[in-house]
């Protein structure tokens, strides 16, 4: 069979590409001057923006310097930076909050390698989030500060990565549960998945941080604890739909080939079942994880001082620093838009990997090797 080769024409360039924005964008009057008009106040916004956030953008000085110009007020970051990113963290142990952060970015950014995925990565994102807990905790300098003290940027990511961590210890189990034959375990599966599931996650945070003290009046509940708790099993219930489609995806032929070598129910789940189903819902675990981020600032409702809190905070300050809440929102929008649209695009380069992968493994036939 001869192999197939592509000429200057027959391979996808710029000029088939512009073909298809010329026939999506101009290919009537009305799509051209709807095309038209958007660019125009497109252009006209960011031109708008550019000229508050950098032009006439205030970068160093008093609030007066600022009030002077009619830019953004960028020396108000400069000078609350530290109250927006750490919160009220006691200053001079300040090192205990940024090395925390170095370690949660750090065991995030490992795991978006897929050579480092092991035993030894999951073994990590159960050491990380205990160290991270000992720092901030004050351990071994003979200061203890309470998890009231923690707050910021660490808090948030000390919350997402203990919770989203947690939460596949009880939704494998979950999924597992709902997809058993056994009708009672079946039932009680579902039965929690779908009442976890249809309450808002800001009513869950309640209930673990009022209705549970409240019911166990004799223990003394920490929040911090309550929060990651009700956190864990919000995620979970979600998580678990998830990895039950992931297995309900698999061919039936993958149990049936594993029943057939001998191997019992665990050995087919842990060794076959399980590492296909995790591998095949890779990006919707992305896009859970970034929804879940997103939703952390709903802690500030019930007494944390997470990263918006802290950002709502500090742009708090009128007698200071009057009118910066659109650069101090602007800021923790930037943080926040830095960390999703990184994963976002994560989640679609490891998707087209597992797909490339996948294709590359099944070979392609001739019509002479038929």
């Amino acid at each position: 069979m001869s192999a197939i080769t592509f000429t200057g024409s027959d391979r996808p360039g710029w000029s088939e590409r512009w073909q298809k924005w010329r026939v999506g964008l101009f290919s009537s009057p009305i799509n051209t001057a709807t095309t038209l008009l958007v660019v125009a106040l497109a252009t006209w916004v960011a031109w708008r923006l550019f000229q508050w956030a950098v032009v006439n953008a205030t970068w160093s000085g008093t609030a007066q310097d600022c009030q002077a110009n009619s830019g953004a007020c960028w020396a108000f970051v400069r000078a609350n930076i530290k109250l927006m990113v750490f919160a009220t963290y006691p200053t001079q142990m300040l090192w205990r909050p940024i090395a925390s952060l170095v370690l949660m970015f750090g065991l995030v950014i490992s795991s978006m390698a897929p050579r480092l995925w092991s035993r030894r990565l999951a073994f990590a994102w159960i050491v990380v989030p205990v160290v991270v807990c000992l720092l901030l905790s004050g351990s071994f300098s003979g200061t203890r500060i309470s998890t009231n003290e923690w707050g910021g940027l660490p808090l948030t990511m000390l919350i997402w990565t203990i919770a989203y961590a947690a939460s596949f210890l009880i939704a494998i189990p979950l999924a597992l549960a709902r997809r058993s034959n056994m009708g009672g375990t079946r039932v009680a599966s579902i039965g929690f998945i779908e009442i976890v599931r249809g309450m808002p996650m800001l009513v869950v945070l309640y209930v673990s941080s009022l209705i549970v003290p409240m019911m166990l009046p004799i223990f003394d509940i920490n929040l911090f604890f309550s929060v990651e708790v009700a956190l864990t099993i919000f995620i979970a219930s979600y998580l678990a739909e998830t990895l039950r489609a992931g297995i309900q995806a698999l061919p039936a032929g993958q149990n049936e080939a594993a029943r057939a070598l001998g191997l019992s129910y665990w050995q087919t789940t842990g060794l076959v079942i399980l590492p296909q189903a995790l591998r095949a819902i890779i990006p919707p675990l992305v896009n859970l994880g970034i929804g879940v981020l997103l939703s952390t600032p709903l802690v500030g409702f019930i007494g944390m001082i997470d990263f918006l809190t802290a950002v709502r905070f500090a742009a708090s300050q009128e007698q200071i620093w009057p009118g910066c809440y659109n650069e101090a929102y602007a800021f923790a929008a930037s943080i926040y838009f830095v960390i999703c649209f990184g994963a976002s695009r994560y989640s679609l380069w490891l998707e087209r990997r597992l797909k490339g992968r996948l294709g590359h493994g099944v070979k392609r036939q001739g019509p002479e090797e038929t």
